[in-house]
């Protein structure tokens, strides 16, 4: 689950990371009060979505206003946000199709000296949270990665004793940090770990985290994604969802507990496994298709719930042409094929079918689509049935 940027930076300051001051404003009206509030001449009226590369977007509708805009005065905020709100930002994160703007942020502008980069993620090779920092910050951390690797520092956390002062003191020192920045650049390096850990984040990165002349260190900017599996223990994180942000038919296949993800290709998948998922898109691809969606129906599926992500999968007008592709173990190919046929039945489906099954009760799943007098192609294996699918739907 993403966090919008303010929503970030309130939980920061609860770990006592200093972000500049700031409001959140849903109507123009809204960010000319803030902007009165912060009293200060300069702010910055931030776009809020759940995406990167804010400031070199552009507006549909305003071409000439990216997602960030440093004005003077309430008025220049209200007009902004005026431009803003309602309006369609598209970055290199949205693609094309963009994302529409329900709020803004303002914010006190910053007397900054440097740009730096610090961030924390799970790395799963070393089992540990990694905590990184760059002295090049308010770039993209993926173009520093492959262009200068070297130029991203890296500490991992010992998950029994937590973020050492001397780990974040190395780190500070690596991107050259001295004299009061350093000092205070320390305890903001532990409480991003900290928070890390105890909010249960895949991913805490603030991009730039700026210096400014006299010293200070703050979060100009803030992204934290939250690890779904962890909800249970944080009751408060469905208030801070934005339904609007989330893709319609991933909320859809929540209430069935069928993990989706929808992608841009034309081929939709059901498979059950997370591994076979991967290893059907990658198949697919490797015979000149594009995976139009990652969905796990589970280990023990139900027909309701094969039928219910047959319905999504159908939902995308992308798809065309879908690829079942399932092991039998404790889910039974019976029951798979079962569902299959029911949804079929009520969406009465036009697209090519292709229909892998192998496992328990295999026979009988077999029997059940051979038998069913609709047009559903059967497939022999993994590889013969991605090749059957790309076929149909490029036919």
């Amino acid at each position: 689950m993403n966090l919008h940027e303010y929503q970030a930076k309130a939980l920061f300051k609860e770990y006592g990371m200093p972000v500049p001051n700031n409001l959140v404003a849903a109507t123009p009206d809204e960010a000319r009060e803030a902007a009165e509030k912060l009293t200060t001449d300069k702010v910055v009226v931030k776009a809020q979505v759940h995406a990167g590369g804010r400031g070199k977007g552009r507006f549909k509708e305003h071409p000439d206003l990216g997602g960030v805009k440093v004005v003077k005065g309430a008025d220049a905020a209200k007009q902004a946000a005026e431009h803003m709100l309602g309006s369609t930002l598209v970055t290199i994160q949205t693609g094309e199709e963009g994302k529409r703007v329900d709020c803004v942020l303002i914010e006190q502008g910053m007397d900054i000296d440097r740009e730096l980069y610090v961030g924390a993620v799970l790395d799963r090779e070393k089992q540990r949270v990694c905590l990184m920092a760059s002295a090049e910050g308010g770039v993209e951390i993926e173009e520093v990665a492959e262009k200068n690797p070297d130029a991203i520092k890296k500490a991992w956390i010992d998950p029994a004793v937590g973020p050492a002062a001397y780990q974040a003191r190395q780190l500070a020192l690596d991107i050259g940090l001295t004299g009061q920045s350093f000092k205070n650049a320390v305890p903001f390096f532990t409480k991003l770990a900290d928070a890390f850990v105890a909010e249960d984040c895949s991913t805490a990165e603030i991009n730039p985290l700026v210096v400014t002349k006299s010293g200070d260190v703050l979060a100009l900017d803030a992204k934290i994604e939250l690890d779904d599996n962890a909800s249970f223990r944080h009751p408060g994180w469905e208030a801070l969802r934005d339904m609007s942000e989330e893709e319609p038919s991933e909320r859809e296949a929540e209430k069935h507990q069928l993990s989706y993800v929808k992608l841009d290709g034309s081929i939709g998948c059901m498979v059950n496994g997370a591994g076979l998922a991967m290893a059907t898109m990658d198949i697919i691809k490797s015979v000149g298709g594009e995976p139009a969606n990652f969905l796990d129906v589970g280990g023990g599926a139900s027909k309701e719930r094969v039928a219910a992500a047959f319905k999504i999968i159908l939902a995308d007008k992308n798809v065309k042409g879908i690829f079942i592709n399932i092991f039998g173990g404790i889910v039974k190919c019976d029951l798979v094929a079962n569902g299959v046929l029911d949804a079929v039945k009520e969406v009465g489906l036009e697209l090519p079918l292709v229909v892998r099954l192998e496992g328990t009760n295999v026979k009988a799943g077999r029997e059940i689509i051979a038998n069913s007098g609709l047009n559903v192609v059967a497939a022999d294996s993994m590889a013969d049935g991605a090749k059957k699918i790309v076929e149909l739907a490029q036919g």
